[in-house]
């Protein structure tokens, strides 16, 4: 079984950037589909990237040409590069992984989830 950390949220002003990061331990991370999902207050939850075992990647409309989402085999840990941050970008946002593409699908959720990172964007 899988376990992650994130880290890398905070305070940050519009227009600027913050890396997250999420280490994996515990499997054959690079087996794994990873993700990030976000939640705002009173909003559902939102996927907001995924990355494939093979380095493929898919965004959430509101995010994409601002966010990056990679992977480093080597540190078994995936990043969500976030730039040109809006106020509507904040959240608590969550790592996530699962070895099944299709728990990132419509209506489903991958296995494991981080304990969430707050990113607040805010002047």
């Amino acid at each position: 079984q899988v376990q992650l950390v994130e880290s890398g949220g905070g305070l940050v002003q519009p227009g600027g950037s913050l890396r997250l990061s999420c280490a994996a331990s515990g499997t054959i991370f690079r087996i794994y589909w990873m993700g990030w999902y976000r939640q705002a207050p009173g909003k559902s939850r939102e996927l907001v990237a995924v990355i494939s075992s093979g380095g493929r990647t898919t965004y959430a409309d509101s995010v994409k040409g601002r966010f990056t989402i990679s992977r480093d085999g080597a540190k078994n840990t995936v990043y969500l590069q976030m730039n040109s941050l809006k106020p509507e970008d904040t959240a608590v946002y969550y790592c996530t992984a699962d070895p099944d593409a299709w728990k990132y699908s419509s209506g489903n959720y991958p296995s494991t989830w981080g304990q969430g990172t707050q990113v607040t964007v805010s002047s």
